[in-house]
């Protein structure tokens, strides 16, 4: 199709596209059928006038040649009576007409070459010497030798009938090509109605900014298309109401420590003029300005973490699953000296993103020697892809369970406890995100206990017969019963 053509088919829309189409496709089958219809009955019609002609030459050849100057004795009447013409021609060119025929073949070459070649025939349209027209038909006389007999017969009877056939297949082809534009037009409107809602719904979308999933019945191809469009639909709405609760919580989350050093501030801006503070509250003041200053950037880093959507990209490199806990053991042991800890650690090899398991692993482990008491110890396994964080402190409320890993929630017994809130809300993630599930309940020592299960294979060689984690869709944490 020329370039032209397509960018003018681009400028309709896709409904009169189909149309159009449609209707042309019909229209050049419908035209195609018809031209070989005609053509088929024409020649059908010429070859047996040919050939019935052909069977009356045989007929008059003996008596014709026996009288070749009279034609055997022929005359106006017998031929008008058999609506046939007659004429034989020689090779010299002398050419024989029937004595009292008024209107006579025109003949030309075709005649004389049969004469002088005496093999064949020839069979063309012609006229006669009142401009009628005649289908001619020539044979050698090979009882004279160098002799043609002619026969015409007038075509109007044949023309006749070839104008009525092709009349009725011009009405027919038109009626039939009607027939399909409306058809097509039909079709072409009921059937992209689900297009033509999907794109109101889009639009809608645009312009009103509502996310709500579209209803359209469709079947095939578009559902999917339709499905697919709902999917992100939904997944764009879940999207921004985590957006907007995440900047509702920090808001409400970052207010108390700017209020906070915000006070100490203006304590200090007026201590600058009147001396009011001693020596020794200035220190504590500006102690209390530096620990908030660390809780507003340690807040400022969780939030960041959890504000991130993208999904792991698994390195093509395997994590071995155990140098990422001793990692986070190491860099936890110095901010709890007073803490033992009891750990085993099995092979597993997991494939995913080597920082953030760590950072989530720590932030267990920070959590586990922030509630053990002087002296605990907190117990640490691994076992088959199985991560157990025990500690030894009072444990977690059965009604707290269920939210532990939400975004800013801190139970009754965390109120006056240093922390985000955001620590267990980004194991979660973590561990969604690599394609496994992190629950929280209480251990066989009263203390609180957390179990991450993570895929993966206790050996390098597993590990490589598994495909890698599908990352989840919904990065709420996924958390089993």
């Amino acid at each position: 199709m020329p370039a032209a053509l397509r960018a003018w088919l681009r400028s309709f829309p896709l409904q009169r596209r189909v149309f159009l189409l449609t209707t042309v496709a019909v229209a050049l089958a419908v035209a195609a059928t018809g031209v070989a219809a005609y053509v088929t009955l024409r020649v059908s019609l010429y070859r047996a006038l040919d050939d019935e002609l052909i069977g009356v030459t045989s007929t008059l050849a003996v008596p014709v040649a026996n009288d070749i100057r009279n034609l055997g004795g022929l005359t106006e009447r017998a031929l008008r009576a058999g609506d046939v013409s007659v004429a034989a021609v020689r090779a010299d060119g002398t050419i024989f007409y029937v004595p009292d025929e008024q209107d006579h073949l025109v003949l030309g070459s075709h005649e004389l070459a049969v004469a002088k070649v005496q093999r064949g025939a020839s069979a063309r349209n012609g006229v006669s010497t009142d401009g009628q027209q005649y289908r001619i038909v020539s044979v050698p006389m090979t009882q004279l030798g160098n002799y043609a007999l002619v026969l015409g017969r007038p075509l109007a009877p044949t023309n006749a009938t070839l104008a009525s056939v092709g009349l009725t297949l011009v009405i027919f082809g038109g009626s039939g090509i009607l027939l399909a534009a409306i058809a097509g037009a039909t079709i072409a409107r009921s059937s992209l109605r689900p297009v033509r809602a999907l794109s109101a719904a889009v639009e809608h979308v645009t312009e009103t900014d509502d996310l709500h999933p579209i209803a359209i019945s469709a079947t095939g191809d578009l559902a999917l298309l339709a499905d697919a469009f709902n999917r992100m639909l939904s997944s764009l709405r879940t999207s921004r109401e985590r957006q907007r609760q995440l900047i509702a919580d920090a808001g409400h989350e970052l207010r108390t420590p700017l209020t906070s050093m915000r006070t100490n501030l203006e304590l200090l801006s007026a201590d600058a003029s009147t001396g009011m503070l001693s020596q020794a509250d200035r220190i504590e003041i500006l102690a209390d300005v530096n620990a908030q200053l660390a809780e507003f950037g340690s807040l400022v880093g969780d939030l960041v973490q959890l504000a991130r959507e993208d999904a792991v990209a698994p390195s093509p490199e395997p994590i071995d699953f155990r140098t990422v806990i001793t990692s986070a053991l190491q860099r936890v042991r110095r901010r709890g000296p007073g803490i033992s800890f009891d750990v085993e650690l099995n092979p597993f090899w997991v494939v995913g993103e080597a920082d953030n398991l760590e950072r989530a692993v720590t932030n267990l482990l920070d959590n586990a020697v922030k509630w053990s008491p002087p002296g605990g110890t907190v117990r640490v396994q691994l076992e088959g892809g199985r991560l157990r964080v025990a500690d030894q402190g009072p444990g977690i409320a059965e009604a707290d369970l269920p939210y532990v890993f939400d975004r800013f929630f801190r139970a009754e017994t965390a109120r006056n406890t240093p922390g985000t809130g955001l620590g267990l809300s980004i194991v979660a993630q973590a561990v969604t995100r690599h394609g496994g599930w992190v629950r929280a309940s209480r251990s066989a020592q009263g203390g609180a206990e957390f179990t991450i299960q993570l895929p993966g294979a206790t050996t390098l060689e597993g590990l490589a017969r598994l495909s890698p984690p599908e990352p989840a869709r919904d990065l709420e944490p996924s958390l089993p019963a």
